[in-house]
């Protein structure tokens, strides 16, 4: 191919109408999910078919995974990564049902916390742009159909509503609880039992089994992969989802029928059943039931090929201890535990009683250990390095962190991190000027900015770069996601507003959503659940912009890389996405995650 019909190609890819695109086939999404959820079967699979034989959606499947997706420029087998505008285009027309999957690539991470090691299996650039656009297609239909109680890898559900169901379940009544954990959920699905569960038509049944029969390549042997679903996979965590649909109406059904002395619906009401993946709690007043609802999904698991981890799953209490196991749990690095109260600190029952119990939701101990070892460990590591650089490795750290805990009761363990952190800046500062006594050295590396004294700031010009702390994250209550509500359901308005609320989305991205009423301000979309903001200067910073909130506009990624490109920015004459050298990127928390944008 010519050099011109390359940068036709180029021009092309950055000059499709994405608005367009957007609202086509979310309104077809929009559809499937009604048709799933009046039970049309043959309007649903109508629908999806038609989807993903669009043009629209191969083109938004393949702008996820090459442009949106934080892991694009990570290789499957055959070595494929960061597409140039010309290959994006041809991936597009490649985009059909029927094709036959290449292996995945083992990659190894660590598990935070521990010296285990998770397995990832990372599919091929058009594995993973064709499991995009199958996921278009199967995540509404299920959206619909999904418990209300389960929150891991949904649109629009988080920790945080876990948590929050969690506390609704016992906020008035201490009760038992089973806190279980399902061994290598990912590895050991049976895979015919999820085929037979997802129950959609042939041509797509097919697909799916070609993606979970395709092995894995570990270094230069490949290993076939008879049960479980790869963990890296695009469509991995709707399908395990998808596997473990239907725990809690089973709960509920065992439940109601036991005689409990109270009517169906209140037996089905008084136990819960919330699950975040593979996590889950079940909760209820009596013991015994408590302990049937183990062997009951114990047994239903079974049938799926899964089983409960005999080391994370325990049985306490709300309140009071349990055959010597502390009052409490932890779940999703939380600890959720209840306390006597006199009449002056207690709440009230929806009947005017005095409770007599308060619940209170902390870090966890063990999060908060992982979370101060990091901070040490950052600060080790830069002994020699100037105190610009700690501050910028330390500060995202501490954001993310801080941010994700600022729905409970976070502020006693706030102040004794930040407590135990200055003890490690000292250290860090005494060990730079030895010779120097530790009134000069803490003069030199705290100062005082406007009010706040002893700050941990640089020295340099009007504008000290400062560490952040901790205690100055405010402490804002989470709202629950409303129970069926789905993305789907075409309240946009709703889901805009929740986005900017979510507690791990950094204050300046929130302010920036709700100024711009949840749209992007280039192509004036609503933003949704998967997709990527970033914070851009209106006026670029080389030509004079100034760095704050009036010249600040908040975009999705694609929209803001077009806007780079036509920016005219020093080295940038094509854009961020073409094969051309690319202008220089920064690395900035998106979300409570690290991206890479353009400057």
């Amino acid at each position: 191919m010519s050099k011109t019909q390359s940068q036709q190609l180029m021009v092309e890819w950055r000059s499709i109408d994405w608005r367009k695109l957007e609202k086509r086939v979310y309104k077809l999404q929009k559809r499937i999910y009604q048709a799933s959820n009046r039970g049309d079967i043959k309007a649903l699979r109508k629908l999806q078919k038609m989807l993903m034989k669009s043009w629209s959606a191969s083109a938004l499947a393949v702008r996820r995974v090459t442009q949106d997706n934080q892991g694009k420029k990570t290789a499957g087998v055959d070595g494929l990564k960061s597409l140039t505008p010309k290959q994006r285009l041809e991936l597009v027309n490649k985009l059909h049902l029927g094709t036959k999957a290449s292996p995945t690539r083992r990659v190894w991470i660590p598990k935070p916390g521990t010296e285990e090691k998770r397995p990832l299996g990372i599919p091929t650039m058009k594995d993973r742009a064709l499991q995009a656009l199958v996921k278009l297609a199967l995540e509404p239909e299920w959206e619909a159909r999904f418990e209300p109680n389960s929150y891991g890898f949904r649109p629009g559900r988080s920790c945080h509503d876990a948590i929050g169901a969690i506390f609704k379940a016992i906020n008035v009544k201490s009760k038992y609880v089973l806190d279980a954990d399902i061994a290598k959920c990912f590895d050991r699905i049976n895979q015919e039992k999820l085929l037979a569960k997802l129950n959609t038509f042939p041509t797509l049944r097919r697909q799916v089994r070609s993606w979970l029969k395709a092995g894995v390549m570990d270094g230069k042997e490949l290993f076939p992969t008879s049960e479980g679903t790869p963990q890296g996979g695009v469509i991995s965590p709707l399908l395990a989802n998808i596997a473990l649909h239907g725990m809690e109406e089973r709960i509920k059904e065992y439940v109601g029928s036991l005689k409990l002395g109270i009517s169906l619906i209140n037996r089905k009401f008084s136990v819960s059943l919330i699950r975040y993946a593979d996590d889950f709690v079940i909760l209820h007043e009596d013991i015994t039931v408590v302990q049937g609802c183990q062997v009951i999904i114990s047994d239903w698991l079974k049938d799926m090929g899964l089983e409960l981890k005999p080391s994370k799953t325990r049985l306490a209490h709300t309140l009071n201890p349990v055959e010597n196991e502390k009052p409490g749990f932890n779940f999703l690095g939380f600890n959720i535990r209840q306390f006597p109260v006199g009449k002056y600190h207690t709440g009230k029952s929806t009947h005017g009683e005095l409770l007599g119990i308060k619940t209170i939701i902390t870090p966890s101990k063990e999060k908060v250990k992982v979370h101060y070892d990091k901070i040490a460990d950052v600060i080790s590591r830069h002994k020699a390095a100037p105190q610009s650089a700690l501050i910028k490795h330390l500060n995202p750290i501490i954001r993310g962190w801080a941010n994700y805990y600022s729905t409970v009761v976070s502020k006693v363990t706030y102040a004794e991190l930040d407590n135990l952190m200055y003890q490690k800046l000292r250290a860090w500062a005494k060990r730079r000027h030895p010779k120097k006594n530790m009134g000069d050295v803490v003069k030199r590396y705290w100062i005082t900015i406007g009010g706040d004294n002893w700050v941990f700031a640089t020295r340099e010009g009007n504008n000290p770069l400062r560490l952040l702390d901790h205690a100055k994250t405010p402490i804002v209550r989470h709202v629950k996601v409303k129970g069926e509500a789905s993305p789907y359901d075409g309240n946009l308005v709703y889901w805009s507003k929740r986005k900017g609320e979510n507690p791990e989305m950094p204050t300046r991205v929130a302010m920036l959503l709700k100024k711009q009423k949840g749209k992007c301000a280039r192509c004036n979309l609503y933003f949704r659940e998967e997709e990527v903001m970033e914070i851009n200067h209106k006026i670029p910073k080389s030509k004079g912009g100034k760095d704050k909130y009036d010249n600040w506009q908040l975009l999705h990624r694609h929209c803001h890389d077009i806007k780079t490109a036509s920016d005219g920015s020093p080295g940038n004459k094509s854009g961020c996405n073409s094969a051309e050298p690319k202008p220089p990127r920064k690395l900035e928390m998106v979300n409570g995650k690290w991206a890479m944008r353009c400057v």
